[in-house]
């Protein structure tokens, strides 16, 4: 007799574009790096990352302090869609979006393979103890870091 394979999961199997709003959101690791600061060096075009994080972010879970009225609040607040996805280059390396985008595996510390959302932090990818609120920061351009991928 033959062993059924065990079900893939739905990131694998579902296009982003058919992800039901549950599935979508489910993607989020909940790292915060795209709610930082980020400046493009008018020259080169490269992308630079700061420790600033969005006024709206709560440093302590690296989650939006008012998710569904965020674009409200904050206006240049971007929305991920499926359509814009590839379109947006300063998603970090590490982002599930992008990951699944690229048809990659995501890693052991995300929340949907480890079933954890503590372990984005404890494997040291969160921007949890490492971000400032730019209510507090000053000038970004003091705040530019290199640990963001």
């Amino acid at each position: 007799m033959k062993k059924a394979s065990p079900k893939e999961p739905f990131w694998k199997t579902t296009p982003l574009s058919k992800m039901t709003p549950s599935e979508w959101e489910s993607l989020c690791d909940g790292c915060g790096k795209c709610c930082l600061v980020k400046l493009r060096d008018a020259d080169t075009n490269q992308v630079l990352f700061t420790n600033v994080a969005c006024k709206q972010l709560d440093l302590r879970n690296c989650h939006c302090k008012d998710y569904a009225n965020r674009q409200d609040i904050v206006p240049d607040c971007v929305q991920l869609s499926p359509r814009n996805l590839g379109r947006i280059d300063w998603l970090p390396e590490t982002c599930a979006y992008k990951l699944v985008h690229q048809k990659q595996d995501l890693p052991w510390w995300h929340p949907l393979v480890s079933g954890d959302p503590k372990t984005v932090h404890q494997a040291g990818i969160s921007i949890r103890k490492r971000a400032i609120s730019e209510t507090r920061a000053g000038e970004p351009e003091d705040h530019i870091v290199d640990w963001i991928s």
